[in-house]
């Protein structure tokens, strides 16, 4: 999942103003994955019945920056940080699962989604080619792949994890992608909190699909 934003039209940034978001726009993203992990940790011994009730705080705060985003950024800032704090904690089961069963894969993960977000991030801030068409193909490749993901849940569908897996990365290689060039184009320094936001759940996404993979070749 991605926040959008529409902006209103401004003048072009300078090189200097862009470098400032873009080191600003990745400090949050730092910063909101070292709370999902302090998250994770936290609350590694609670009941899972509580994840249900991190995630709903975590979609609340994403709402809540979306909103405030445009009127205070402090605000916004507090709330993704904030969001990276309860998905940490929501996730933190199934963190916490393989760190006690397979801990390899989760360094496997963590690895490989280091040097695809580099790889696709990278690609989308260089770029010239308009990737807005991949994004709205990878958006709408996302929802039939999360509805594919329920079928597989009530129905087995043979190697339906393995499927699920390799069709979401190829669909958040194109978000990531998208995402990094919308930090290059964006006209708005004010923007940084939902860029930050996008491009850590492109993040997590990705780690979470390549820990699936992992966890699998090692079994």
């Amino acid at each position: 999942m991605a926040s959008h934003v529409v902006l209103e039209k401004r003048a072009p940034l300078t090189r200097e103003e862009s470098g400032t978001l873009f080191s600003q726009t990745m400090g949050l993203v730092a910063v909101t994955a070292g709370l999902f992990t302090a998250g994770a940790y936290v609350a590694r011994n609670v009941s899972p019945g509580w994840s249900w009730v991190f995630f709903a705080g975590s979609v609340l705060a994403l709402i809540g920056m979306s909103i405030a985003a445009q009127r205070s950024e402090n605000l916004a800032v507090g709330l993704l940080f904030a969001f990276g704090l309860f998905i940490g904690a929501a996730i933190s089961p199934t963190i916490s699962y393989y760190a006690r069963a397979d801990p390899q894969a989760l360094w496997q993960a963590g690895g490989a989604t280091a040097l695809f977000v580099a790889g696709f991030g990278a690609f989308g801030y260089a770029t010239r080619r308009d990737l807005s068409k991949i994004a709205r193909a990878s958006f709408w490749a996302l929802i039939v792949l999360i509805l594919f993901g329920v079928v597989t849940i009530l129905v087995n569908v043979p190697h339906g994890d393995v499927v699920y897996a390799v069709v979401g990365l190829v669909v958040f290689a194109g978000l990531t992608s998208y995402d990094f060039q919308r930090l290059r184009r964006t006209k708005d320094v004010r923007s940084a909190p939902l860029l930050a936001a996008s491009i850590f759940l492109d993040i997590l996404n990705v780690f979470l699909l390549l820990l699936s993979l992992a966890g699998r070749d090692n079994n």
